[in-house]
């Protein structure tokens, strides 16, 4: 099989991104482009090679991962990014995501769970971690089912939701409700009519938001 995610890691650590790129490159579909430790370099490397996913660190000593954000949002390339962080504020978690990222990664979670994060964010899906959810959830003390609209989710609306948050496909929301894909897309659906959105990542921002104090 030919190698096709092709990855770009900025992390200030050298032990860490090399570490982290030997993990990878054994994987038949990933293929790590290059590593660095600035998000000038990085750009360099984006800008004269195809990237299809960025592993960014939020801190990078002199500098934060967002700065990066930044440029490329500004920009038409087709670069996603995986947060790939030791730990984030809620106020921090609020920014990276209105920032464009498409995902968060914790340090500490099994490294066979990045390379899920890695393939599902390159298709297009996002990655949130669920332990950055909870922690915010129980800083604010504010319930999954509690929408921007102010309309109370039903528990079963609420159980696809935690699906969501945890970046469950719909597939695997089905698995672990024991009910049919096309239920499970149904029900997302309802979510979203009650949310006032069209796709997952604006519910996510909704719930961070909601979970940051964002909503009155």
């Amino acid at each position: 099989m030919n190698k096709s995610i092709r990855i770009l890691i900025v992390d200030d650590h050298t032990l860490f991104r090399e570490s982290l790129a030997r993990l990878l490159e054994s994987e038949v579909d990933l293929q790590v482009v290059a590593h660095c430790a600035s998000v000038e370099h990085a750009l360099k490397v984006i800008a004269e090679t195809e990237i299809n996913v960025v592993l960014l660190d939020y801190d990078l000593g002199t500098e934060v991962g967002t700065n990066l954000l930044a440029e490329l949002g500004g920009s038409e390339m087709d670069t996603r990014v995986i947060l790939v962080t030791a730990g984030l504020e809620a106020n921090e978690v609020s920014a990276v995501v209105n920032a464009g990222v498409s995902g968060i990664f914790l340090k500490h979670n099994d490294p066979l769970q990045l390379v899920k994060a890695i393939r599902r964010v390159s298709e297009g899906e996002h990655w949130w971690d669920t332990e950055v959810f909870r922690k915010l959830a129980t800083m604010r003390g504010i319930p999954l089912s509690r929408t921007g609209s102010g309309q109370q989710l039903t528990e079963r609306q609420n159980m696809v939701l935690r699906g969501i948050l945890d970046g469950l496909s719909n597939k695997e929301i089905a698995t672990r409700m024991q009910a049919s894909e096309s239920a499970i897309k149904a029900t997302i659906q309802e979510i979203f009519a009650k949310a006032g959105v069209k796709t997952r990542s604006q519910m996510v921002r909704i719930a961070i938001e909601r979970y940051s104090g964002g909503w009155p």
